[in-house]
């Protein structure tokens, strides 16, 4: 049962959304991932095109309205270009963190290089406490690439970026961030059933609180999947072991926020009909388990928590 506790740094109370007007799969990142590979249908006339939009912007729409029944802050912007399909998962291209600092991130496919708006980091300075924005968007003109948290699963608590290498997680960067923002850098090998490797860490774990959620079996190298086992259960965490099939069906795909009367794991509804119900038992000792319909992001390679950016600042006080 989920219990009313102090405040998480792990889970954010508020995050940002991004609403399409004109999502499709993004044919420029097709390539490497193996999640919209194996799910993607391309459109076959523009009336199939503008369905699929209408019922991706439906999704988001209520979605957003979910978690603000839950008692999530929501922030949502809509997206009206069509040459970035993939707006909306916005927190590949920027994250924030206590003490008052956001992070930029440079972005592999040039369409989403596009997804950059300043006016989201403008609300943030806004209604929240903003001391610093350090921007590493320039280093996608070198080809160096490190696509937020989607590359990167922050461990808040234990203060770890665990990252699975990739072309969109350059160890430069890598390096880089987790020096400025005071990470230990947790790079590994990871791949699916048929070889290839993992694009994105958070599609292969989910960190809460009290408990984490990862495929052991898709990291390659022994020995790292045991130390990042031991990790991850550090401080007393328990570790939920999902299997690869799972990770398909977006089960890693996830994140932990927080609500006014306790914590809440936001999933998609595919997730959690993939968790058996012993897994379901153990991490509703730990969260309230909040399933969204997203099927139709969910074709471009994508899910829950791809969708949310959350916001790990202090609010400003409102004037009255």
């Amino acid at each position: 049962m989920n219990k009313p506790r102090r405040l998480s740094p792990q889970a954010p109370a508020a995050v940002v959304m991004v609403r399409p007007h004109h999502f499709h799969p993004n044919p420029q990142t097709l390539q490497d991932n193996g999640f919209q590979a194996r799910s993607a249908q391309p459109a076959a006339d523009a009336a199939a095109m503008q369905a699929l939009a209408k019922r991706a912007h439906h999704e988001v729409t209520r979605m957003a309205a979910q978690l603000e029944e839950a008692g999530v802050t929501v922030h949502v912007f809509d997206c009206n270009n069509f040459e970035t399909p993939d707006a909306v998962f916005p927190n590949n291209w920027f994250s924030t963190h206590a003490g008052g600092h956001v992070a930029v991130y440079p972005m592999a496919a040039p369409s989403r290089q596009r997804e950059r708006r300043w006016d989201i980091i403008e609300m943030l300075k806004t209604r929240y406490r903003v001391q610093d924005v350090i921007d590493y968007s320039g280093l996608a003109m070198d080809g160096v690439y490190l696509e937020g948290t989607g590359a990167m699963v922050l461990d808040h608590v234990q203060r770890v970026a665990y990252a699975v290498r990739s072309r969109r997680t350059d160890p430069v960067a890598l390096e880089r961030f987790c020096t400025n923002f005071n990470f230990e850098p947790m790079a590994f090998d990871a791949a699916d059933a048929q070889g290839q490797p993992v694009y994105h860490t958070n599609v292969l774990m989910t960190i809460g609180t009290n408990f984490a959620m990862v495929c052991l079996d898709m990291i390659t190298n022994t020995a790292r999947r045991a130390e990042i086992a031991e990790r991850l259960a550090a401080g007393g965490r328990d570790v939920v072991a999902l299997s690869a099939s799972q990770i398909d069906d977006f089960a890693g795909n996830a994140l932990e926020l927080q609500g006014p009367d306790g914590l809440i794991l936001a999933l998609s509804a595919r997730a959690m009909a993939s968790l058996t119900q012993a897994q379901r038992t153990l991490l509703a000792e730990h969260v309230l388990l909040l399933p969204l319909e997203v099927p139709t992001i969910e074709l471009a390679g994508g899910s829950v928590r791809c969708m949310l950016a959350g916001i790990h600042l202090a609010p400003r006080s409102v004037a009255s």
